[in-house]
């Protein structure tokens, strides 16, 4: 049963059971390295979508940061990160240099989204 709120209500132990068998078995039955990939899809899109901060690098051929945000699928697993080196660097900070976190905000941010979109994807 589902509220308003649009979360799942139960009125006794047998309804979670049935509704927690109904999920397993749609989970099963979807391929999940596709739902995680529907949402690492989404959530690359917002990462290239962020404002490039100015570089001091201008030679040709420079491809900025936050161009290079991709994922990847890895041993059943779906990767999302940088295609320069130094990008995990930037996010969390080095002795030298403070953090400019963009992932870890824009996810936060958006997170809901993704979830949604890839419980559909499940087809819940």
């Amino acid at each position: 049963m589902t509220d308003t709120s649009g979360f799942h209500s139960f009125d006794g132990f047998d309804e979670l059971i049935q509704y927690l068998d109904e999920c397993a078995d749609k989970a099963d039955d979807a391929n999940i390295e596709k739902v995680l990939e529907v949402g690492a899809s989404e959530f690359v899109d917002d990462l290239l979508k962020l404002p490039k901060p100015m570089s001091d690098i201008r030679k040709p051929g420079y491809t900025h940061l936050i161009d290079t945000f991709s994922y990847r699928k890895n041993k059943g697993q779906i990767e999302v990160g940088w295609g320069k080196y130094y990008g995990r660097m930037v996010e969390s900070g080095t002795v030298k240099m403070k953090a400019h976190e963009h992932m870890n905000p824009t996810f936060n941010m958006n997170k809901e989204k993704y979830f949604t979109n890839m419980t559909k994807a499940i087809g819940f």
